[in-house]
C-alpha cells in the first residue's frame, strides 16, 4: 500500500485559516508561499484541507493529467448554474459538452463578434462624464453583458431588459454563496439562498421563453447566435440538448463570459493610470492602427492582476502521484494562479507591471494561467481576449485617459472574481476626431497624457475595502 505523503502547512485551526483567507488572499498566499514553498496545505472555506500547488512542473502534470484521474471539484458553480452546466459535467460528458459549445467562440467566428462589442462600446463610453471622477467597472460590466446578450440571442427585446436586471443580480448573490458555508434555510424566505432561488426562477422563465420562441422561428438556420446553434447542435449520437440544458449553458456564458472579461477590463484603466509611460506608448500605437503592445499590455493586465486566482480539481483515483506527492482519493487540490503569475523563474521582476516582456515572447501555456489549463481551461478565453482588446482599441482611440500618482487600488474579493476596490477609478477627456487628412499625412493626434496627471483624493478617502498588493 502506498504511503500518503503531502505537503506541510500550518496547524492553527482550519477556520482561522479560513478567515485569514477571506480577510486577503493575495497576501495570505504569498505569506504562506514564502514559508512553505511551493506546496502547502491549507484549510479552505467550503473545501476543507486542500494542497495549494505553485510548482511549474507539478502545475503542468497535473493540468495534463487524465480526468478519470482529476477531475472538478463536486462543489462547483454547478450548483448554481444548473445541472445542464459545463461546470457540473464530468468525464466524458464534460467531453462532449465542451466540444459543442466550442465553435461559437473560437476561429473565424470571432470576427462576427468585433463589431458588435465595438458598438457596445461606443454606446456604453458615450455616457462617460468628462473631467469628472467615476468608477470604470460598473460602465465595462453593462458592455460585456451587452454583448454577451447580443451574442448570445442575436436580436435585442423586451427579455433583453428583464435579464439586464436579474443576472448581474443572480451573479451576485451566487458568487457570495459560492465562497461562504452559508446553510441553505438560513432566514427562510429572507435568506440568500432564497434570493439567489427566486433570481434563478426569473432567469428561467425568461430564457425558457427565448428558447421556445427560437425552436419554432422557421428561419433558424439563417440565424448566427449562440442558441441558435445550440438548438441545432447534435451530440455524437445525432441527439439534440434539451431545453433545460441549453438554459443552464446559456447562464453558465451569461454569467462567465462578461464578469471577469469587464473586472480586467477594470484592473487596465487602474494599471495604465499608473504607468503613464506605456498609456502614451499605447495612444500612439492605437493612432497608427497598430495592436501588438495592447495585446502584450492585456496579457500583463491578466498576469499582475489575474481576475481569477485559483483553480482547482479534486483526486479521483487512490494514491495519485503527482510529482514530488501522493494524494489520497477525494484529495481537493488547489492551483495557485496568483503564485504561478508571481515566479522570478518564469517571469523576471515579476512585481512589475512591464508589458514588454510580452511583445517578443508569448506566454507558456502552463505559465501564464488566468484562464485555468488543461481539459478545464476556460472555453470562452479566445473571445474574452478578442472582446477587451477592441474595448481598450476604442478607449484609447476615443478619449484621452488621464494618469494619477493615487496609490495603487487595493484588491476587493467579490465572492469569485478580483476586483479593484474603487473599480477602476477614471478621469477622461473625449478626444478630438482625427480628419481624414491627418491620417492620411502620418498625424497621430495623439493627446500628450503624461501633462494631464490627476491626483485621486476624493477616491483614495472612499471604499478602502480589500488589501494592498504590489504591481
Amino acid at each position: 500500500m502506498t504511503t500518503v505523503t503531502l505537503p506541510d502547512g500550518p496547524t492553527t485551526p482550519g477556520f482561522v485559516q479560513g478567515i485569514e483567507i477571506l480577510a486577503g488572499r493575495t497576501r495570505a498566499w504569498r505569506r504562506l508561499h514564502q514559508r512553505y514553498g511551493s506546496a502547502f496545505v491549507v484549510s479552505m472555506p467550503r473545501f476543507g484541507p486542500t494542497v495549494v500547488l505553485s510548482d511549474p512542473a507539478e502545475v503542468k502534470a497535473l493540468f495534463t493529467t487524465h480526468t478519470d484521474l482529476v477531475d472538478n471539484l463536486d462543489i462547483n458553480l454547478g450548483q448554481f448554474l444548473g445541472p445542464g452546466s459545463l461546470f457540473a459535467r464530468r468525464g466524458e460528458e464534460h467531453r462532449k459538452e465542451r466540444k459543442l459549445l466550442t465553435p461559437p467562440f473560437h476561429g473565424r467566428r470571432l470576427a462576427v463578434y468585433e463589431s458588435l462589442i465595438e458598438e457596445e462600446a461606443i454606446r456604453e463610453m458615450a455616457t462617460w462624464p468628462s473631467g469628472r471622477e467615476f468608477a470604470t467597472m460598473d460602465s465595462m460590466m453593462r458592455i460585456t453583458l451587452n454583448v454577451i446578450l447580443r451574442a448570445v440571442f442575436g436580436a435585442e427585446g423586451a427579455e433583453f431588459e428583464q435579464l439586464r436586471e436579474v443576472i448581474p443580480k443572480l451573479v451576485l448573490v451566487a458568487s457570495a454563496l459560492a465562497t461562504l458555508p452559508v446553510p441553505q434555510g438560513l432566514f427562510g424566505r429572507f435568506g440568500p439562498w432564497a434570493r439567489f432561488q427566486a433570481h434563478r426562477a426569473s432567469y428561467d422563465e425568461i430564457v425558457g421563453r427565448l428558447i421556445r420562441r427560437a425552436a419554432a422561428d422557421p428561419h433558424l438556420a439563417d440565424r448566427d447566435d449562440v442558441l441558435a446553434m445550440l438548438l441545432q447542435a447534435r451530440y455524437d449520437d445525432g441527439s439534440a440538448m434539451t431545453h433545460s440544458e441549453i438554459a443552464d449553458e446559456l447562464l453558465t456564458l451569461l454569467t462567465a463570459g462578461h464578469e471577469t472579461t469587464a473586472t480586467s477590463l477594470a484592473w487596465t484603466v487602474e494599471r495604465l493610470r499608473r504607468h503613464p509611460h506605456i498609456l502614451a506608448r499605447l495612444v500612439e500605437e492605437t493612432d497608427a492602427g497598430g495592436s501588438a503592445l495592447r495585446e502584450a499590455t492585456l496579457l500583463e493586465v491578466q498576469r499582475v492582476r489575474p481576475v481569477i486566482d485559483a483553480t482547482a480539481r479534486k483526486v479521483r483515483v487512490d494514491d495519485f502521484r503527482l510529482g514530488r506527492w501522493t494524494l489520497p482519493r477525494g484529495q481537493h487540490v488547489l492551483v495557485s494562479i496568483r503564485l504561478m503569475h508571481d515566479n522570478p523563474e518564469l517571469f523576471a521582476n515579476p512585481r512589475d507591471f512591464d508589458p514588454d516582456r510580452f511583445l517578443d515572447a508569448r506566454p507558456g501555456t502552463f505559465n501564464w494561467i488566468p484562464f485555468g489549463g488543461g481539459a478545464r481551461r476556460c472555453i470562452g478565453a479566445a473571445f474574452a481576449t478578442m472582446e477587451m482588446n477592441v474595448v481598450l482599441r476604442v478607449l484609447l482611440r476615443d478619449f484621452t485617459l488621464a494618469p494619477t500618482d493615487a496609490p495603487d487600488e487595493r484588491t476587493h474579493f467579490r465572492g469569485v472574481a478580483l476586483a479593484p476596490a474603487k473599480k477602476g477609478r477614471a478621469v477622461v477627456y473625449r478626444r478630438t476626431p482625427r480628419s481624414t487628412a491627418d491620417v492620411e499625412s502620418g498625424e497621430t493626434g495623439a493627446v500628450s497624457v503624461e501633462s494631464s496627471t490627476v491626483t485621486d483624493e476624493s477616491a483614495d478617502s472612499r471604499d478602502a475595502r480589500g488589501e494592498q498588493v504590489t504591481a
